[in-house]
């Protein structure tokens, strides 16, 4: 599938039909959409990554096994699998705003559920959370494909920074918040606090352009909230949006397999939860920069290919540090976690980058990004639970050899996607 050329048709500035009108003034300052989306954006990875740390503790306090504390993280992945397939046609009726800030406040019942200690409101409030956040996920990339489309590649790296400082701050303080607060489960339910911070701050924005869609306007041409059931169907049948789709289950494998079992597999090496949450810290960090710098760079240079290749080239050479020389006495545990965490720090936000740039319609963008989130996510709630499973039959290094499927399939869409036309 060929990528519209910048400037021409399908463009985001581009004259052609399909291309999205915009009004002759915004109805809200960009800069006040850019600050609401980055504290939505803060939420959706901080209620997964609050977990791992202490996943072990709760394993021993609720008596399940490995499995069984995958399946709450897979539960919640799988949630986010739901929520992007669903979100862009629930945003046609609705609004994409106005659900953004619904999807937000559910990732906050989620959290404040889970202050509970059983097994089922564990499993429920995160199923609640990952839905929030698969619903989330999907309508941001249509916002800033309407309001903030001509920086997309940086506004895209500067949300998903926002997501992993939320998740570097979780997987930090999780433990000294479970001991200072006395029990594990309050520690999770803290992270309600940030997401009615965030919808206090979206809720005037979302009013703001709905109230304008509903007033009468001379200019000639609004902005659609989602796509058609034509155009889903079109997707469905899209071989960049199946390449997406590939890409995106590559790299959400192996982010939400080592966001699950990172901290647990060097506990198991005889690190303390604390030493282990701080590793996934770290994990986290390294996903900063690289987030920022790759999409940046290849929108610069009109190289996607080689930063996405990248991306997988650390994520595959780090997982393999692990498997092969886990080291857990020496330096190398945060060296294999910053490999790791560049690649699948700077991973994702290429996919949406991506997906920007070659969607010419914000509701293109939504039902691209909805079809390809939603078989990557699916993918990635699998894997944490299979790998739970293996872990109980087999032990950790089965389980970390099926991260390495993923760099393969993330390694064949790369190929296959190709680099931005000039």
């Amino acid at each position: 599938m060929q990528a519209p050329r910048p400037g021409g048709p399908g463009s985001p500035g581009g004259a052609g039909p399909e291309a999205p009108v915009a009004r002759s003034r915004p109805v809200v300052r960009p800069a006040l959409v850019l600050l609401g989306v980055l504290a939505l954006a803060v939420n959706l990875r901080a209620g997964l990554a609050g977990y791992p740390p202490l996943l072990e503790t709760a394993r021993a306090d609720l008596g399940i096994g490995a499995g069984a504390a995958g399946l709450v993280q897979a539960g919640a992945v799988l949630m986010m699998s739901a929520g992007s397939f669903g979100a862009a046609a629930v945003a046609a009726r609705v609004g994409r705003e106005r659900l953004l800030g619904v999807a937000v406040a559910t990732i906050g019942v989620g959290s404040l559920l889970r202050s509970v200690v059983a097994l089922p409101t564990l499993v429920g409030g995160s199923v609640l959370v990952g839905l929030g956040i698969g619903v989330s996920g999907v309508l941001l990339t249509g916002v800033v494909k309407e309001h903030l489309a001509e920086r997309a590649g940086a506004v895209t790296g500067a949300y998903v920074v926002s997501m992993m400082i939320g998740a570097t701050v979780a997987s930090a303080v999780a433990v000294p918040l479970a001991v200072a607060l006395g029990r594990w489960s309050f520690s999770l339910a803290v992270w309600a606090v940030p997401a009615v911070l965030a919808v206090a701050v979206w809720a005037p924005v979302a009013s703001r352009i709905g109230s304008a869609r509903r007033e009468p306007t001379d200019a000639p041409g609004t902005a659609d909230d989602g796509p058609s059931v034509a155009e889903e169907v079109r997707v469905r049948h899209d071989p960049f949006a199946r390449r997406i789709a590939c890409y995106l289950a590559g790299s959400s494998t192996i982010f939400y397999g080592w966001l699950t079992w990172l901290s647990p597999f060097y506990e198991s090496q005889g690190w303390s939860p604390q030493a282990a949450g701080l590793l996934l810290a770290a994990w986290s960090i390294a996903q900063i920069p690289a987030a920022l710098l790759f999409p940046a760079a290849a929108e610069r240079r009109r190289r996607w290919r080689f930063w996405a290749a990248l991306t997988v080239v650390s994520s595959a050479a780090g997982t393999l540090g692990v498997l092969l020389a886990p080291a857990p006495g020496t330096p190398l545990p945060w060296l294999w976690a910053v490999l790791i965490g560049i690649g699948v720090g700077a991973g994702f936000p290429l996919g949406l980058t991506v997906i920007a740039w070659r969607t010419p319609t914000p509701a293109r963008s939504a039902a691209v990004s909805g079809f390809g989130l939603g078989i990557g996510y699916f993918a990635a709630g699998v894997g944490p639970l299979v790998m739970g499973v293996v872990i109980d039959a087999a032990g950790f290094p089965p389980a970390i050899a099926l991260l390495l499927l993923g760099a393969v399939l993330q390694g064949v869409a790369v190929a296959r996607i190709g680099d931005r036309p000039r």
